[in-house]
């Protein structure tokens, strides 16, 4: 799952769980996947290996062991694995100021092409403060395009008059260009 609008993307390594679960799912292998399901996704979008920015579990990306070791026991030997295949990932970075390191504004480009998150609100609540009704949720590794609202389905006020269509039109939108791009 990749959620994006036009300042950010990002990846996640695990999605609907609870955070408890979302901690369990952070192995090297689901981390190394991630990452190079992104590289994979991205390469022809930007015509260019992608830099990838991932991010640590936890505050600070552990500090150096003082605040967890999922950093240094499972996430930086997957970057150096995705790395010596040729992938352009750095990290990991400390979560609470990689999105705003990866960020693309009219005036400045960010560092990062993408980052990838650890579990589902670290990685979503940067992509929806930006802007919700300008997100997309784009399915990566399938052999298809398919794009969706980033918001979900919003059943609380299907049927009301009240929905806002501006992640529709963009999901339509994005997936339009992916098309293009690949044909």
């Amino acid at each position: 799952m990749m959620l994006a609008n036009d300042e950010l993307r990002t990846v996640l390594v695990s999605i609907h769980v609870s955070l408890r679960d979302a901690i369990h799912a952070v192995t090297f292998d689901s981390v190394l996947q991630t990452i190079m399901i992104t590289h994979r996704a991205l390469l022809p979008v930007l015509g260019r290996n992608p830099l990838i920015a991932v991010a640590g579990l936890n505050p600070h990306a552990g500090e150096g062991g003082l605040f967890g070791r999922e950093e240094i026991e499972v996430i930086a030997p997957a970057i150096r694995a995705a790395s010596a295949q040729g992938v352009l990932a750095s990290g990991p970075w400390a979560p609470d100021t990689v999105f705003m390191r990866a960020r693309n504004r009219a005036s400045e480009p960010g560092e990062f092409d993408v980052v990838v998150a650890m579990y589902h609100d670290q990685g979503l609540i940067p992509v929806k403060y930006l802007g919700v009704e300008k997100g997309v949720n784009v399915t990566l590794g399938l052999p298809l395009i398919r794009t969706s609202p980033d918001h979900g389905t919003a059943f609380d006020i299907a049927g009301r008059g009240i929905a806002d269509p501006s992640s529709l039109i963009e999901a339509v939108r994005v997936a339009r260009t992916l098309c293009q791009m690949s044909s």
